[in-house]
């Protein structure tokens, strides 16, 4: 490993993201080192003088509307606009743009049109740019250079139908056997490639509205301090005109848990969209429906949207069993499955742990080692270590992953998968307890001050946390909940508007709120149904608004993934509930630590059953509905998604479609499947295990990469006993072993 400098001890260092940011704003936003900032002016005060002698740089396919949207922005404020086409272009060649087409042909056109806009400096302009512009790299990045650049992301069937109303029916670089849908799509790729900020304009928008659109994106863009992140407990600073404490995306990732304990949120919500633009979501793909969702929740001054583009390609590509990354699949009557293990390790937490690594190793400060602490009731362990095992080798380097399992509470298929990890930058240890104790362990060694200044001072190495106590584990999640409704658009099971009910099997509190957090974004979820095992604080607590801990006990059960009694993702839900009542959050869990239980106010609980059903299964129902429902229609349900189903029949009414979120493949649980499936003689080999519920030729099919994955050796791992030092023990053996000491 690479030895780094005591550099690294700052407490909060300028981010990869937010640097390039501040290159691109001229330091109007630079956030230094010591957490304080530049005041900010009085050239702040409205967007023109605030954008300062920047130009805007309109962005799009041919029919965009981009000239006339770039004159009334002009007009707006006060700025001339520059057409490419007839300003520049017409003007430099002296001739029409059809006219130098036809004298040079399309390839050479795209040469001279570059060349032209290389010659060209301006500023403090609106400049509309023409569709080809951004096929040429170098002109781009000539005007890029005192330009923002916006996207004006139009529906590729909109932009032909207005090319036909305009009797365009080819465009630059369009050859005789493209169509122009190829063509449109195949230009895409280059307007993503260069923005800053994309106006996602929908069907009936205006050239005025799409204006409106422009100018907040442009806003939002340079006001790079306008989305920070709080505590749920409240320590942070929420005076809104002080910059001392200010936490963005980019340190909230790094940090994962903040520092008096609370969970990091942002201030301000997520964004809401409109329903013109959620209805453009339908026709897009997996990882088309991510971007636009995240580069809505992350600041471009974090993640620009062309790196969270290249993050999102490799995050939900081949890596996933399924092209459509998380399909959505009738089972019975009203209920659907959303199917959230085609990825690597075969479970839900796929879907946010191919992403947050890269988002991590991205946003980290390049002068410090990480060690990434994990506690996993069962699948998140795997997800974790393989989407950290995927980074470049260079990040590998710096980043280092620990995981801590409860020996004897998961499955013998989650166990080899996380245990085959044994050399490299990810490590797995079995403790001789249960997943709240690995959790609460964890939280205790980042407020170790101890431990984390010796990590600090001997290997240059600062903790962070990938459990769904890290925001970014959690974003991802709002994209399948919204992405399955559109699917169930496309299928013609809904209209837009309809609303959906959203089962989900919970434990930790993570997936469910993901999916408040989409209703609230705009989704038209009617009601979220809290699915639980034996294990049902959760239940009790959304019924009655008493959370207790005291005389019960942690069952092992047959969906292991949600045995878990403390649900650390709560605590956000109840600071969104409580409309961002930090001091009641700060108290509530004040009041668990001291007496194991708390009580929340009859207002509040009201407020939870608006949004809550939550029922529970025993052992037997989540077993018999696995047979029942592989008997009516030959698919197969993991325990956790059984659990899910018994409590849907129980308290969904069937007047709207009810989408269960299936978390795990069946094949991770086969002891338990083949015991509810009536399998009278099962060998506790786990690789027969599976090859006898291939051989039922169900649904959903067998899952190559879990299969191929389970054929490796055997190995051994290490155990400790339930002792918080035996954790910081295999804390500190793992650290010397990877990383060397600072000199």
């Amino acid at each position: 490993m690479v030895p780094v400098s005591s550099f690294c001890l700052v407490k909060v260092l300028l981010t990869k993201g937010r640097l390039m940011h501040y290159l691109l704003t001229e330091g109007k936003t630079f956030k230094c080192l010591t957490t304080t900032f530049l005041p900010s002016t009085a050239c702040l005060s409205t967007l023109g003088s605030c954008i300062g002698k920047k130009n805007i740089l309109i962005m799009g396919p041919p029919g965009a509307g981009k000239t006339t949207v770039g004159r009334i922005i002009g007009h707006r404020l006060g700025r001339s606009v520059i057409d490419v086409d007839d300003d520049i272009l017409e003007k430099a060649w002296d001739m029409t743009v059809a006219e130098k087409l036809s004298e040079v042909g399309g390839e050479q056109f795209l040469e001279e049109e570059g060349k032209a806009l290389l010659n060209f400096t301006i500023s403090g302009s609106v400049i509309s740019l023409t569709g080809s512009n951004p096929i040429h790299s170098r002109s781009m990045e000539h005007v890029k250079q005192n330009g923002i650049a916006v996207y004006l992301d139009v529906c590729t069937e909109d932009i032909i139908e207005r090319l036909e109303r305009m009797k365009v029916d080819r465009i630059v670089g369009q050859g005789p056997e493209v169509s122009m849908r190829d063509i449109l799509r195949y230009r895409q790729q280059f307007y993503k490639k260069w923005c800053d900020t994309r106006v996602l304009c929908g069907a009936g928008d205006t050239a005025e509205k799409i204006a409106d659109k422009v100018l907040e994106a442009v806003k939002r863009y340079q006001d790079s301090e306008s989305e920070t992140f709080v505590s749920t407990r409240g320590t942070l600073s929420r005076n809104s005109g002080s910059n001392t404490g200010k936490k963005f995306f980019s340190d909230v990732i790094v940090e994962g848990l903040a520092p008096d304990g609370g969970l990091y949120v942002p201030l301000n919500g997520l964004p809401k969209l409109t329903s013109s633009e959620w209805q453009r979501l339908v026709n897009m793909s997996f990882p088309e429906r991510a971007q636009v969702l995240l580069e809505r929740c992350i600041h471009p001054a974090d993640v620009p949207p062309a790196h969270l583009l290249e993050i999102v390609e490799r995050a939900y590509g081949e890596n996933f069993a399924c092209s459509r990354i998380a399909p959505v699949r009738h089972l019975m009557h009203n209920q659907y499955v959303v199917e959230l293990f085609h990825g690597p390790t075969a479970s839900f937490k796929d879907l946010s742990l191919q992403l947050m690594p890269q988002l991590f190793a991205y946003c980290i400060p390049r002068t410090c080692n990480y060690l990434v602490l994990v506690a996993t009731s069962g699948d998140t362990g795997s997800a974790v270590l393989e989407g950290f095992k995927n980074l470049s080798d260079i990040d590998k380097q710096r980043i280092t992953v620990l995981a801590f399992f409860p020996e004897k509470g998961i499955s013998s298929v989650q166990k080899m998968q996380m245990t085959r990890y044994v050399e490299g930058n990810v490590k797995a240890v079995g403790v001789n307890s249960d997943f709240d104790f690995c959790q609460r362990a964890i939280k205790k060694m980042f407020t170790n001050s101890e431990l984390t200044g010796f990590l600090a001072v001997e290997y240059g190495t600062a903790l962070s946390t990938a459990n769904s106590i890290n925001w970014a584990r959690l974003l991802p999640q709002v994209v399948y909940h919204s992405s399955a409704y559109f699917d169930l658009i496309s299928q013609g099971v809904l209209s837009f508007g309809d609303p959906i009910d959203v089962c989900i099997p919970t434990g930790n509190f993570g997936n469910v709120l993901a999916a408040v957090y989409a209703k609230r974004m705009g989704i038209p979820i009617r009601k979220l149904i809290c699915a639980s095992n034996q294990n049902n604080i959760l239940t009790d607590f959304l019924r009655t608004g008493e959370y207790d801990l005291n005389g019960r006990r942690l069952l092992i059960s047959v969906s292991p993934s949600i045995d878990i009694l403390k649900s650390s993702n709560l605590e956000r839900y109840l600071y969104l509930i409580s409309n961002g009542d930090w001091q009641l959050v700060r108290d509530l869990y004040s009041q668990l630590e001291r007496q194991n239980l708390f009580r929340v106010p009859g207002s509040l609980l009201e407020r939870i059953q608006q949004d809550f059903l939550a029922g529970w299964c025993s052992e037997e129902e989540c077993l018999a509905t696995i047979q029942s429902v592989h008997s009516a229609t030959g698919y197969i349900l993991d325990p956790h998604t059984a659990v899910a189903k018994v409590v849907a029949d129980r308290l969904q009414d069937g007047t709207c479609p009810v989408v269960i979120a299936s978390t795990a493949h069946y094949a991770k649980f086969a002891p338990a499947v083949l015991k509810a499936l009536k399998f009278k003689e099962v060998t506790e080999n786990t690789l027969h295990q599976l090859q006898l519920l291939h051989s039922l030729g169900s649904l959903p099919p067998v899952h190559n990469t879990l299969l191929e994955s389970l054929k490796e050796d055997k190995q051994k791992h290490k155990i400790c006993e339930a002792d918080h030092s035996a954790l910081i023990h295999q804390v500190e053996t793992f650290i010397q072993d990877k990383f060397m000491k600072v000199l």
